[in-house]
């Protein structure tokens, strides 16, 4: 037995050691809640499955169905176009031929789900040491919950695909079997499953274990050898017509094939050209991944050896659809960076990626478009062959530079129940993960707001409720400026521009500012928008309102969009883009109002201050003078973001914190950091003064 099997047997033997049971009650109720997750999410994914019409799951498993539902192995595996994996693939659903296509629906998905909680199982096992006690309680249930909500697994349920059972035998043969056939044995039968697997015979080979590697090539041509014999016209197709599986399925140059050879096909490329440049770009992916497989490998992280080495697979593929993609989520393993402010921007990128659709990640912009569209080829190649994870014998590999944290400071009113559990961070937040962070939530909130709709009679009965309360306070002006505004064409086409442009533009470049300019301001900000967001979102579900323009009868003029007939029954052709009733509060107001608020909290002159209240200003003009919003609208927004500002107060405390030498308040409390100074730890914050004193 090689050292590294040693280890790696030593980290799986002691895994149940340390996954005790813990006395901590608030961690074994986080257990108990993440179990229920998952079972949850089982009993969801079977339904999803299971509700859908017979011709649209399990349709990778279907090609095996005939006219009577009934499994058979007549005609040509390839026949129909949507079967995709090995003839030995094929064989291995023989018996399956008496069984009902209903009965194998429910066996065949909850089968999957049970390889998905074993691996998991094996997963979490795998962990290289040390493991705190708190992660060996929670990993499992945690595991398993990124398993099933990621887009290889829930691909392969509605699939009806075999891509999760390799995953497992490689596991299996690293981790929970002895000695040196049967590993070989696991992996050469994975590697007949998905060809790119016997990469793991490789990592094997180098890693010392020459058995092994040896019994996984044998066992893999035993196998696809077995499926010529039965199958020879299917493996002709299979191996020599298509190459390993290239061009069956999907086109290969479509978004679900996500290797090398599918994003040049993508980016344009064709011919003998770019299959030179796929197998130059293959090989040095084989040997630079491999390299750092094997170096992981010998350090102790055999779980992170075999990620990479998936990576690598899923990578120098002719053809890698998403179902076969899991290899990548195993790279969460690995651990990145030194300060623990960095530590989970790999973690939070890998299942970010793992879990939500591209056009969820990055926006639909032209120059972008190549990375959105590869992204879990970009995050495959990252693991493989760029990512610096740390070494165990790294000092930081358990203990990570701490993140600076303020003292905190006591409420400016003593009655405020200011909650102890969030603690100011000091540094700014990491970029990339910002970015993608700020992004995906947007998108949430873009489809919640879509997805809040009502009927049009419930939208114009609150318009008119609306409408009837400004008239009881006399303060129904949106018609006068409406119709004042549409006489002067110069202040109509500023209104237009003004309502179109500055709503994104203002409040990104107002972060932007804060995070390079005030890092622990910028996260205070930051969950200040984020929780009047919230909040409007809660208006839009609950209060449906038709703005102005969309009222019937009362001759208000939609300068933006032009003139809308209200009488087609066509009405509504905009609720595609965004949700035309989505009014009540106004986040044009309300973002505005934010913008203004902070600037006129941080500037440091007094014109900027100004200014900066020009903008709310400018723009509750513009909401109602393009009759996109009634003035109370407005109101609304403002509220929410009152409240926005409340939350964050009785979460984090006061926004100013005492300053370094107890001089007074000063901003954040700290010097300025520069561009590189985000993890410098600063001067020693004296502690809070006796409640009910001025921060």
């Amino acid at each position: 037995m090689t050292d590294v099997e040693r280890s790696v047997r030593g980290n799986t033997a002691d895994g149940g050691a340390r996954a005790i049971r813990t006395e901590d009650p608030r961690v074994a109720a986080a257990r108990a809640v993440l179990w229920l997750l998952v079972g949850v999410l089982a009993i969801r994914q079977v339904a999803v499955v299971l509700r859908r019409p017979p011709g649209e799951r399990l349709t990778d498993l279907e090609t095996w169905t005939g006219a009577t539902g009934v499994l058979h192995l007549t005609g040509s595996l390839y026949e129909p176009g949507r079967f995709t994996g090995s003839p030995f693939a094929g064989l291995v659903l023989k018996p399956l031929t008496v069984s009902a296509e209903q009965a194998l629906g429910v066996v065949w998905t909850f089968g999957s789900l049970l390889l998905v909680v074993l691996l998991g199982f094996v997963a979490v096992r795998a962990l290289p040491a040390p493991v705190s006690r708190r992660t060996a309680f929670l990993a499992a249930p945690v595991a398993i919950t990124l398993l099933m909500v990621s887009l290889p697994v829930r691909n392969t349920l509605q699939l009806g695909q075999t891509s999760i059972l390799p995953v497992l035998l490689v596991l299996l043969a690293c981790f929970a079997v002895r000695g040196e056939r049967l590993p070989g044995v696991l992996t050469g039968v994975a590697a007949a499953l998905q060809p790119a697997v016997l990469l793991f015979a490789a990592l094997f080979w180098l890693t010392g274990r020459r058995r092994a590697a040896v019994s996984g090539g044998a066992t893999f041509a035993v196998c696809t050898a077995l499926a010529w014999a039965l199958m020879p016209q299917d493996s002709w197709v299979y191996w020599v017509h298509h190459l390993a599986g290239a061009g069956l399925g999907e086109r290969p140059d479509s978004l679900d094939n996500q290797s090398l050879h599918g994003a040049l096909l993508r980016l344009g490329l064709q011919g003998p050209f770019e299959i030179v440049l796929f197998l130059a770009l293959a090989a040095a992916v084989v040997v630079l991944g491999l390299r750092r497989a094997v170096r992981y490998a010998h350090d102790g992280q055999l779980l992170l050896a075999v990620a990479i080495t998936g990576c690598v697979a899923v990578a120098v593929s002719p053809t890698a659809w998403q179902h076969q993609l899991l290899w990548v989520l195993l790279a969460v393993v690995g651990r990145v960076g030194v300060h623990g402010s960095d530590r989970l921007v790999w973690p939070a990128v890998v299942v970010l990626v793992l879990t939500l659709p591209g056009k969820m990640l990055l926006p639909n912009v032209g120059v972008i478009l190549p990375l959105r569209d590869n992204a879990l080829l970009v995050a495959a190649l990252a693991a493989a062959c760029a990512v610096p994870f740390l070494s165990r014998a790294s000092p930081h590999w358990r203990r990570p530079v701490p993140t600076d944290h303020a003292e905190p400071v006591p409420a400016r009113v003593a009655w405020v129940p200011l909650l102890p559990f969030w603690r100011r961070v000091l540094s700014r937040p990491n970029l990339l993960l910002e970015l993608l962070l700020i992004r995906v939530v947007y998108s949430a909130y873009a489809k919640v707001r879509l997805a809040a709709t009502a009927g049009r009679a419930d939208a114009e009965e609150h318009g008119r409720q609306i409408h009837s309360a400004e008239q009881w306070l006399h303060i129904d002006i949106e018609h006068w400026v409406n119709h004042t505004v549409v006489g002067i064409p110069w202040l109509r086409g500023f209104f237009d521009y003004y309502y179109s442009t500055f709503h994104f533009i203002v409040p990104l470049a107002v972060l932007g500012v804060l995070y390079v300019r005030r890092p622990s301001d910028y996260r205070w900000a930051r969950s200040t928008l984020g929780f009047a967001t919230l909040l409007a979102l809660l208006g839009f579900w609950l209060y449906p309102l038709a703005p102005p323009r969309l009222m019937p009868g009362l001759g208000f003029i939609d300068t933006v969009n032009g003139v809308q007939d209200l009488d087609s029954p066509d009405f509504g052709a905009l609720t595609a883009v965004t949700n035309q009733y989505a009014a009540m509060p106004s986040l044009h107001f309300g973002w505005s109002l934010w913008c203004g608020l902070v600037i006129l909290l941080l500037a440091p002159r007094t014109w900027m201050k100004v200014l900066g209240m020009l903008h709310p200003l400018f723009t509750v003009s513009a909401i109602v003078a393009t009759g996109n919003h009634w003035v109370l609208d407005a109101v609304g927004g403002g509220a929410v973001v009152a409240a926005g500002f409340g939350l964050t107060y009785v979460l984090a405390g006061p926004r100013r914190l005492r300053a370094a030498g107890g001089t007074g308040d000063r901003g954040a409390g700290l010097p300025r950091p520069g561009p590189g100074d985000s993890a410098q730890r600063p001067a020693a914050v004296p502690a809070p003064a006796p409640a009910g004193s001025k921060a």
